[in-house]
């Protein structure tokens, strides 16, 4: 489970963390966009930075086409976003605590679906 792809998919991942939570804090108190529309732009720009640095360093022994391996990417990132909006929602209307809180323990669980589907579908 906790291998050396692992490590690298979770140093992209806190790279990846910051950028969607100042994207989302950006766009949500500076911008005044929707909180969920902020945090599908958030996810988006990370998702982006994700796809680079999981196919240059990460997961660096693949042979797949640069279009073929970022559609796949896109599909598992777009189900955690599906994944990722509906705990946002859910979360933050039934638990009432701080939004960024509460989107934090959000990507934790994203973060392992897109691991796992990543792994075993995008770059294997």
């Amino acid at each position: 489970m906790f291998n050396i792809e692992f490590l690298k998919f979770g140093v992209v991942g806190v790279m990846g963390v910051a950028i969607d939570f100042f994207i989302t804090w950006l766009c949500k108190e500076k911008w005044r966009f929707n909180k969920y529309v902020a945090n599908a732009l958030g996810f988006s720009f990370a998702v982006i930075n994700n796809f680079l640095w999981n196919r240059y360093w990460t997961f660096s022994g693949n042979t797949q086409t640069f279009t073929e391996q970022f559609l796949k990417f896109a599909v598992v990132s777009i189900v955690g976003l599906m994944i990722n909006s509906f705990l946002l929602f859910v979360l933050v209307k039934f638990i009432k605590i701080n939004f960024y809180f509460i989107k934090l323990l959000v990507v934790w669980l994203v973060f392992l679906w897109n691991f796992y589907i990543n792994y075993l579908f995008t770059f294997h």
